[in-house]
């Protein structure tokens, strides 16, 4: 069993055009110092949903995201990694540590003093090699600013990701083909692409690659990244070998997370009050946020919150999770951990959609189990919506 934390840092020099999670420029929310103390109150409000009356959990994965943590000063880093130790939160020796870097934000000082504290990985959020695309997207960094953060982490030898975005308006195949020449060129140790996910009537839906053109993107991100020697170990996610992200796969494999700060989500997955765990979250807005956390006092579970703060998972609910998280993998859905989770009800309901969906060649068999086909993986939103079960 592992157990990750995730540590929201929600200030951005600028708010991406595309972005939907709970973020605020730097100069629109509580200053730095002020949000930590927040964060240090409710770890300490919270400390027991984990522990459950042992005296200390070990971290094996602990992920600074964002936002830009790398705004952050390095002293409240060191606050809040303190204030997990002080809970009774220690780190793994061999812990992976994941700080996101913006491009032009970590100079060769601050990124010592990661080291010094024990990160291990960076994620960078590159996106683009394109100017044009960077600034419609609006992202404040440039290209240069990229390839000088790319080059001192591989100066440094360090495990990191390069985020890749695609599907962009009036982007087209050949500017993609350059975006991947570029990031292979650098040899990052692993490469998250993401298509650019925007609700209808969004600034950024309008003049995007037509369908066809974005069916060729994702072949083309996959070909050149599996002939580079990536390994697509999750439908989003391609590394090398041995340098896959422990905490984004922990996410996948149903092991437990806490989620600290500004709309962070958690799971629990063994609880007195639901055979099939708990999950709950903070609000996303931050003075909500901030009257919520003031106004806590300590707990010990998290079914003590209000309502509409956590839920105490049903078994279809949990099948559903299940379904989902284990099919992005690679290595896929696991027939044992399914039969040794759930009811024999359910697991006839698994087997009977699998069967169809393999029909459709959607899906195949395993000697362990089932993965999703490359024809799977274009539509797993609509394959996982066959898996939903209520």
């Amino acid at each position: 069993m592992s157990f990750g934390v995730y540590v929201h840092i929600p200030y951005c020099i600028q708010r991406c055009t595309y972005c939907d999670f709970a973020t605020y420029e730097q100069t629109k929310i509580l200053p730095p110092t002020d949000y930590t103390q927040l964060l240090i109150k409710e770890i300490n409000l919270k400390k027991q949903f984990f522990l459950q009356g042992k005296e200390s959990q070990f971290i094996d994965t602990l992920y600074f995201g964002g936002g830009t943590p790398s705004l952050f000063a390095i002293k409240n880093i060191v606050q809040i990694i303190n204030a997990l130790a002080s809970a009774g939160y220690l780190v793994s020796p061999d812990a992976e540590l994941t700080m996101e870097i913006n491009p032009g934000t970590v100079d060769e000082n601050k990124l010592n003093e990661y080291l010094k504290l024990g990160f291990n990985r960076f994620s960078v959020g590159a996106q683009t090699f394109n100017s044009a695309h960077l600034k419609r997207v609006h992202r404040e960094h440039s290209v240069d600013d990229t390839r000088k953060s790319l080059g001192l982490l591989k100066k440094y030898n360090l495990n990191y990701n390069f985020d890749l975005l695609f599907g962009m308006p009036y982007q087209t195949i050949a500017e993609l083909d350059h975006d991947l020449s570029q990031a292979l060129a650098i040899e990052p140790p692993h490469v998250s692409p993401y298509y650019l996910t925007v609700p209808e009537g969004h600034p950024l839906s309008k003049n995007r690659p037509i369908e066809d053109e974005q069916m060729v993107m994702f072949e083309r991100i996959e070909s050149a990244l599996s002939s580079a020697g990536y390994h697509r170990y999750e439908i989003s996610n391609y590394a090398r070998p041995g340098f896959e992200s422990k905490h984004n796969y922990l996410y996948w494999s149903d092991q437990e997370y806490w989620g600290i700060g500004l709309g962070s989500h958690s799971y629990l997955k063994r609880s007195t009050h639901s055979a099939w765990g708990q999950r709950f979250w903070n609000p996303n807005n931050i003075k909500i946020y901030q009257q919520e956390i003031e106004a806590l006092k300590a707990l010990h579970s998290p079914a003590e919150l209000a309502d509409i703060y956590f839920e105490n998972l049903k078994e279809n609910q949990s099948l559903t999770d299940f379904c989902h998280t284990s099919l992005r993998r690679a290595k896929g859905l696991i027939l044992s951990d399914l039969k040794n989770k759930f009811s024999t009800s359910s697991i006839e309901k698994v087997d009977a959609q699998l069967n169809q969906l393999s029909q459709r060649g959607l899906v195949q068999a395993t000697d362990h189990g089932y993965t999703l086909t490359s024809q799977g993986k274009l539509i797993s939103n609509w394959v996982f919506e066959k898996l939903t079960f209520t």
